[in-house]
């Protein structure tokens, strides 16, 4: 019998192509303690300000799930050693939440445990990751805190939030199934400098300074604003967080132009009056009306923002 030639498989596409459908436009309402680690307080800004869409393909979003599906596991194996393991708050049923700046700053604990063997009467924020065998090895040589900063600061955050005062981190090697574990000591300073960060973030009402004016920069260069933060040549996302109606308050977002508090669905489809934040055109601000601004491009052209007209415009 003659073998079936190799083409391209349409199952495998199609599964791709699923996660893609599910996956959504990666806008979290709340800037992440996960996040917060970033050396770039501009990269944050556009983050929570939603002027990008994280677009990923179906296998690296399928590899995310593969991260989340092994939180299960690394519980069940602390449980077999002896942990007791909350991975919910028994209150409420629900994942472990911390917050600040009125709601814009957070995020949610893998768990905490107690009954650990290297430490049984301490209570301990978990944080569980998967790594490359390349990444896995570093942290291995580095710890944490040298080869994993993003990691480090989000535990930093976790602790100080909960007034829980050791942390460990669980590192999965995705290659081999090694694991390597680490405890992490609560930084009080180190915790209150990445608050201050989030807040300067959250607050600010124009994009803070670049890490580095040079587009060729290594962590300009991977960074997924780099389109809109050097080249110019990407317009931003229309939403209601792109929007200088609109401004972070407590517990929520409120818009100057209508005088309302706005829901995150609100604020995600925009309304007719949408005038971007002049900041985020690469142009000069030459003039403005109630309900339009009008910028000058270093070619020498003008365009006009006029609100969701600005469809029918290509900045």
């Amino acid at each position: 019998m003659a073998e079936l030639p190799l083409t391209t498989s349409p199952t495998r596409e199609a599964i791709f192509s699923a996660y893609e459908a599910d996956a959504g436009d990666g806008f979290r309402s709340h800037l992440g303690a996960s996040l917060i680690g970033k050396d770039c307080e501009r990269a944050l800004w556009f983050d929570f300000r939603w002027t990008r869409r994280a677009k990923h393909e179906g296998r690296v979003l399928r590899l995310f799930e593969t991260g989340q599906l092994e939180e299960a596991r690394l519980v069940r194996n602390l449980r077999r050693v002896g942990a007791t393991v909350l991975e919910v708050d028994p209150e409420t049923g629900r994942q472990i939440r911390v917050q600040a700046h009125g709601g814009h700053f957070g995020g949610s604990l893998d768990g905490v445990a107690i009954n650990l063997l290297e430490a049984p009467k301490t209570w301990h924020v978990l944080e569980f990751k998967t790594h490359s065998a390349k990444s896995f090895n570093d942290l291995v040589a580095k710890r944490v805190r040298n080869s994993k900063p993003q990691h480090y600061a989000q535990m930093q955050v976790y602790m100080h939030l909960t007034g829980i005062t050791r942390a460990m981190y669980l590192a999965v090697c995705k290659d081999t199934d090694d694991l390597y574990v680490e405890r992490i000591a609560v930084d009080a300073v180190f915790a209150e400098g990445l608050l201050e960060k989030a807040r300067r973030v959250i607050f600010a009402a124009t994009p803070p300074a670049r890490i580095s004016e040079d587009p060729a920069w290594f962590q300009c260069r991977f960074c997924d604003h780099a389109p809109l933060c050097h080249a110019g040549d990407t317009a931003p996302e229309i939403n209601c967080r792109t929007c200088l109606h609109s401004t972070p308050v407590e517990g929520g977002w409120h818009c100057a132009r209508h005088d309302r508090r706005l829901s995150e669905t609100d604020q995600r489809a925009a309304c007719q009056q949408h005038l971007f934040l002049p900041p985020l055109v690469p142009g000069r601000q030459v003039d403005a009306g109630d309900d339009w601004v009008e910028y000058e491009f270093a070619s020498g052209n003008r365009w006009r923002d006029t609100g969701m007209n600005k469809y029918a415009t290509t900045i």
